[in-house]
């Protein structure tokens, strides 16, 4: 068969199909056009694949038209567009008769009809081309030809958000880490028993719309709307979809909602139809929301129903002075203590207060000299002195708060974005800034209108390719900004307005455009408006920022405006994070969400004023939280991270929590051997800064680029802000403990030193549970060792022996 005939078959055959299928289908009634509509998912690859093949082979001919491929292109073209108009039309069918509407499909239909449109213009330049070959009929068939792929690699891309949710293929990109995680539930079922408070109401209705976000949305929200069904606005979801209302409120049984995600897996009616089910917990909760009458404030027109701090700051009187109660810390402890009838402790002993403030202060354990020496101090004030000490050793303490610094504003040395130039670091900077204790205002300040060493804050991550429109760099700033310095999450509302606060999306690009070289269109689940962004702060008494001013400009407004000490926000923002640091749990909970409320209001306020009036001085508040009674109390323990975040939590003492990766890889490096080489180090301390004074004489984790150990051991992906790391043990952490050979190797070569410096099995016991747990071992621990190392120690019996002690509770908690 010769190419014009198949080309004439091929445009009859298309013309054909559009007609005849039209007519059976109104004739023969609604079961064949559903009929014909379900066959779309089958067809629709086949021009995917075809026209773009042919348009990835038409690139191997530019220069040499008549090369070999051609044959093959012609047939790629010709059935692809024959295919690309079959499953136009079956997919119009197909969207008629399933009840499916919202944004992404116009726009998979639109773009879909539209390359079926191509397709048959295609098809005649081919056959115009093949009749008058010209230079001029080439080019137009070829624009014609890139052109149809890039429709029906959209059209493609649309059709899959349908399928698979609208985030299916960003979800899983590092900047969006978050998004498709379903979030662990913060509420207590069992405490729902009884009459709902208002805040209980809250909280429980809080809950129901993050799981009806990450579970529903994807088909059920304004992006996409099957069965004419929405659920992400209160209105539409107690007026249900085109099979009637789904909930009963008040009866969970007759609730067609509650049905659905009850079903088993393989039942037709199972929702979630795609991906994964609703987890047990997950559906409690739906059905006990459903059992309480499935209440759902309306905060529109009403005061809202979010409990929101306070902006200003507060300085509340201290209580009158007590007996052996000095810091004011305690005075409002102590006055918390009364209130919840608890009880003060006796205060640790000089071993456990040492290592713990050597661990929280510059990161390394102390020494058996120096932990001689602080006993034999007869000063009464040592304690203070010491800590004083510890906060005078400059890049001691600068290199181990790097690490919590590097988490917050999430700093690294190596990483995507660095590669393309998308990416900048500012680890000398913030390095100096720490070193020389700048003043906190002054550290915002140079964060918001950056330097050219401090700028890769704002600057985010340039992503290569397409990006959602609320991770696009300004976003990013926005987030990253009320994260770290205001507490405050501007996620949800970068796409939409929030369900877990007040905060609007037009707020949130409010607030991105002061990031803006230019005025950005707001886009509601990634569609844009049409609508230009204001430029405005979140918190208007803070002054206005000039929406016709240059970036530069803006970025000083901000600055100035942002750290002004009538933003009381900020400031209990940071002495929040400086106290869950040293004592294991914030004063609220979670840190970046300073709405929450505190478990003392007064001292939160009263530490952050007092922060204000004494120079912004983060050394400063460290000495004065370390100096407490209550820093220097016994541990407590949780059995579970998820108690600190109770509605109970009652607060007693500092939280007894694991060593970090950095403390631990330091404190085995001090001990043992070394875990990193030098080619691992990223950032030299000792080059940038001639006067950095150490004794340390290994490489520091902070230092070291992340890698695998670091992260099992905890340090966080540094793409995104991290402001808490989990305490809690973990399987991956027990195998590279157990099984790791970046610890085995340091373990073996520790080993290795240890046997060359002590041949009697007790002299070299005794000296490693001094340095490694500052006390002598046990007669029974002293048996067990004698027993492993035998008369005469070999490295093979040290490596174990160091094994066990790195792994003991008492080596790996900071009590």
């Amino acid at each position: 068969m010769n190419f014009p005939s198949l080309f004439i078959q091929a445009q009859f055959i298309s013309y054909s199909f559009i007609l005849g299928i039209g007519l059976l289908a109104s004739e023969s009634g609604f079961w064949l056009s559903q009929f014909f509509g379900r066959l779309h998912p089958m067809l629709v690859h086949f021009p995917i694949a075809l026209i773009l093949v042919a348009v990835i082979m038409e690139f191997f001919t530019i220069g040499n038209y008549r090369h070999s491929l051609r044959s093959g292109i012609r047939f790629l073209i010709i059935i692809g567009s024959i295919s690309a108009v079959i499953s136009a039309v079956m997919g119009l069918f197909l969207a008629e008769n399933e009840g499916v509407s919202g944004n992404n499909l116009d726009l998979h239909r639109i773009i879909g009809l539209i390359s079926a449109g191509l397709g048959l213009l295609l098809l005649v330049l081919l056959r115009w081309k093949e009749i008058r070959p010209s230079a001029s009929s080439i080019k137009a068939y070829r624009f014609f030809l890139f052109l149809t792929g890039i429709g029906i690699a959209l059209a493609g891309h649309f059709g899959a958000s349908l399928t698979h949710g609208e985030y299916y293929l960003t979800e899983i990109l590092p900047q969006n880490s978050d998004v498709g995680i379903r979030p662990s539930l913060t509420v207590d079922l069992v405490s729902f028993a009884d009459e709902l408070s208002p805040e209980k109401e809250i909280q429980l209705v809080t809950n129901v719309r993050s799981v009806l976000a990450h579970n529903c949305y994807k088909c059920h929200s304004g992006a996409k709307i099957e069965g004419e069904l929405r659920l992400d606005e209160k209105e539409f979801v107690f007026a249900g979809g085109k099979n009637g209302p789904i909930l009963v409120p008040g009866n969970s049984e007759e609730s067609e909602l509650i049905r659905r995600i009850s079903l088993p897996k393989d039942h037709k009616d199972v929702m979630p139809e795609k991906g994964k089910l609703l987890g047990q917990e997950e559906i409690k909760l739906l059905t006990l929301w459903v059992e309480k009458g499935a209440p759902w404030p309306q905060s529109i027109g009403q005061e809202s129903v979010y409990r929101v701090a306070d902006l200003a700051p507060r300085n509340p009187t201290l209580p009158p002075p007590k007996a052996g109660l000095d810091n004011p810390i305690d005075l409002w402890v102590d006055q918390y203590f009364e209130e919840n009838q608890l009880s003060w402790r006796q205060s640790v002993d000089d071993r456990i207060f040492l290592r713990r403030a050597y661990l929280d202060i510059i990161g390394l354990l102390p020494t058996p000299d120096e932990l001689d020496a602080f006993r034999t101090d007869t000063d009464p004030n040592k304690r203070e002195i010491w800590i004083q000490n510890l906060l005078d050793r400059e890049d001691d303490y600068a290199q181990h708060w790097l690490t919590f610094w590097n988490d917050a504003l999430r700093n690294d040395y190596t990483g995507t974005g660095y590669i393309t130039g998308g990416r900048f670091a500012i680890t000398d900077w913030l390095y100096t800034s720490i070193r020389d204790n700048k003043p906190y205002d002054q550290f915002v300040k140079e964060l918001l209108n950056p330097s050219e060493q401090s700028k890769g804050f704002i600057e985010g991550i340039r992503w290569r390719g397409t990006v959602n429109a609320s991770q696009r760099t300004e976003m990013q700033a926005a987030q990253n900004v009320g994260q770290v310095l205001l507490g405050l999450n501007l996620k949800c509302a970068s796409c939409h307005d929030s369900f877990i606060s007040d905060w609007k999306l037009e707020e949130a690009y409010a607030f991105a455009n002061i990031f803006a070289d230019s005025t950005l269109e707001v886009s509601r689940c990634e569609q844009p408006t049409g609508k230009m962004a204001q430029t405005k702060i979140l918190w208007e008494e803070l002054g206005e920022i000039d929406s016709l001013a240059t970036r530069t400009e803006k970025l000083r407004q901000l600055a100035d405006q942002l750290v002004q000490p009538a933003n009381g926000r900020m400031y209990r923002t940071v002495v929040n994070r400086i106290w869950k640091q040293l004592m294991g749990r914030g004063m609220v909970e979670p840190v970046d969400e300073m709405d929450n409320a505190p478990w003392s209001s007064n001292l939160l306020d009263w530490l952050s004023v007092d922060f204000v009036e004494n120079g912004y001085d983060l050394k400063r508040l460290i000495y004065q939280i370390t100096t407490s009674k209550i820093y220097q109390s016994p541990s407590v323990t949780v059995t579970s991270a998820e108690k600190l975040l109770a509605e109970d939590f009652k607060f007693e003492g500092v939280i007894r929590r694991r060593i970090t990766a950095e403390q631990f890889s330091d404190a085995v490096a001090k001990i043992s051997a070394p875990l990193f080489d030098s080619e691992e180090v990223k950032f030299r301390p000792y080059e940038l800064i001639p006067e950095a004074n150490t004794n340390v004489t290994f490489v520091r984790a902070s230092l070291v680029a992340n890698n695998q150990f670091l992260k099992a051991l905890g340090r966080p992906n540094r793409e995104i802000v991290s402001t808490s790391r989990d305490s809690q043990a973990s399987l991956l952490q027990a195998l590279e403990m157990s099984n790791g050979e970046r610890l085995n190797r340091a373990l073996l070569e520790g080993a290795e030193k240890w046997v060359e410096s002590f041949s009697d099995p007790v002299a070299l016991t005794e000296n490693l549970y001094a340095q490694a747990l500052l006390r002598e071992p046990s007669p029974k621990e002293l048996e067990v060792a004698q027993k492993a190392l035998g008369s005469d120690p070999s490295s093979e019996g040290v490596q174990d022996l160091l094994w066990a002690v790195f792994l003991l509770p008492e080596f790996q908690l900071i009590y």
